[in-house]
């Protein structure tokens, strides 16, 4: 096994994670990987897209799960598929949108991993209709921390399921994944974007989205204010009968780390402006290309460098249905009278609980945006947490860094089971991550 010292950071560029890392190709070697754990530990690494610390262990070792990414069956009569943890939602793309299939749930970026779909139990702009990524799991190959390997399902072993869903990688390493695809008319979506004048207008819209569109994302001016508070763009979809030719590969990247002057609420502003305005007052209708509607950000690479060498903090948090209206109009509030809010600022609907013990959704609104790392955005974090669990909500564990071990144990009321699973397949505490430790997820007395 060739291990080597490396340093791995979460996507918000918060900080460098020194490892020890290493690259299995085959079960063989992940056993041999899991056995070499120190004391620290260790965490499986995929696409890297996580945005905090949930696959970093500082000073620990990490297994990569790029050596595991191959597709290894796959039935167009059920649709299920299985592959490897490092798999990405780009692959799959690629290979079987052309033969008229998609992945069932899909997060923002294409760059996820399979294996980090699972462990943060993803959603998508379709969960009001499908639920998240593990409402699609059938099975799932996982390898204990002590080297054994067991199938578990919602039928076999359902405990150990239920935790591995959305665990955050403590359960073991996955070595493949069953999952069911679905068939599509064609490649495109027929988008519709509205302007939303308010958040009571954009709630009103989301509940009428909410029963009948296959996608809906909304776009938030995080900056605006008094009565335009919540103004944004509505976008709903449907898979489209005829397809469109395939965008030419387009990828541009952000070649240098911007200077933190950049972004500030003036040229924020700005830019949020002209993106309000960018749709007409009466809406528009296009077909677009799946890739393009589900991947947005995915042609321009390191966009984090926007944000300057400091990095960035995302915060994503659900509210419940009975306190969405009045605490998403406290967090916006809060947001805009920070004048620090990125013009990365996305609202959806989720339609119901995941599988998992850990899983983030529940039927609600969601909220997730950026913070450049400055003075005070650890303050507003905290902030946000609080009127979060003011109005029953969590924060979404694949977005964060700054969540406190007791707001996270109020958020996620099933964390004693998924504590007892993990006391009995790792009492050793062989799997381990800097997530793990600050949020004292496996025992309290872990929080450092």
């Amino acid at each position: 096994m060739n291990w080597q010292s490396i340093s791995l950071s979460g996507w918000g560029q918060l900080s460098r994670a020194p490892v020890v890392a290493c690259a299995p190709a085959n079960p063989d070697e992940a056993k041999e990987a899991l056995g070499a754990a120190d004391a620290r530990g260790i965490i499986a690494f995929g696409g890297g897209r996580s945005y905090g610390d949930a696959a970093l262990n500082s000073g620990g070792r990490a297994l990569l799960t790029s050596g595991l990414g191959q597709i290894h069956d796959f039935d167009p009569e059920s649709g299920a598929l299985v592959c490897g943890p490092g798999v990405s939602y780009h692959q799959l793309l690629r290979e079987f949108l052309p033969r008229g299939y998609l992945f069932p749930v899909s997060p923002g970026t294409g760059f996820v991993t399979i294996g980090g779909a699972v462990a943060n139990d993803v959603h998508g702009k379709n969960h009001d209709r499908v639920g998240s990524f593990g409402d699609h799991v059938r099975w799932i190959d996982l390898m204990l921390p002590g080297g054994d390997v067991v199938r578990v399902s919602p039928e076999e072993r359902p405990e150990l399921f239920a935790a591995t869903v959305g665990g955050v990688g403590l359960t073991g390493i996955m070595l493949a994944v069953c999952f069911t695809m679905r068939r599509v008319p064609s490649n495109a979506v027929v988008l519709r974007e509205e302007r939303i004048a308010d958040l009571e207008g954009f709630l009103e819209a989301f509940e009428r989205a909410r029963e009948s569109a296959s996608y809906s994302v909304g776009w938030i001016d995080a900056l605006a204010r008094g009565a335009s508070l919540g103004r944004g763009i509505l976008e709903t979809a449907e898979p489209a009968p005829a397809g469109i030719g395939a965008p030419p590969p387009r990828r541009l990247k952000v070649p240098w780390n911007l200077p933190g002057v950049a972004l500030n609420s003036w040229s924020i502003g700005a830019f949020n402006q002209l993106y309000y305005r960018r749709v007409p007052a009466a809406g528009r209708e296009r077909r677009v290309h799946l890739e393009r509607f589900l991947y947005p950000l995915d042609s321009l690479l390191e966009w984090y460098r926007i944000y300057g060498r400091r990095g960035f903090y995302q915060f994503q948090c659900v509210l419940p249905d009975a306190g969405g209206r009045a605490g998403s109009r406290a967090l916006l509030e809060a947001i805009s009278d920070a004048r620090s809010a990125s013009f990365l600022a996305v609202f959806k609907t989720l339609g119901g609980e995941g599988r998992g013990y850990l899983s983030f959704p529940m039927r609600g609104y969601t909220l997730a945006l950026d913070f450049p790392r400055r003075p005070g955005a650890k303050e507003l974090m905290a902030r946000l947490e609080r009127i979060t669990l003011d109005h029953g909500g969590r924060v979404y564990l694949a977005k964060d860094a700054c969540l406190s071990a007791a707001g996270f144990a109020a958020m996620y009321p099933r964390l004693d089971a998924f504590r007892a699973v993990l006391e009995e397949i790792d009492p050793e505490g062989r799997m381990s991550s800097d997530m793990a430790r600050r949020l004292g997820i496996r025992r309290p007395a872990d929080v450092d």
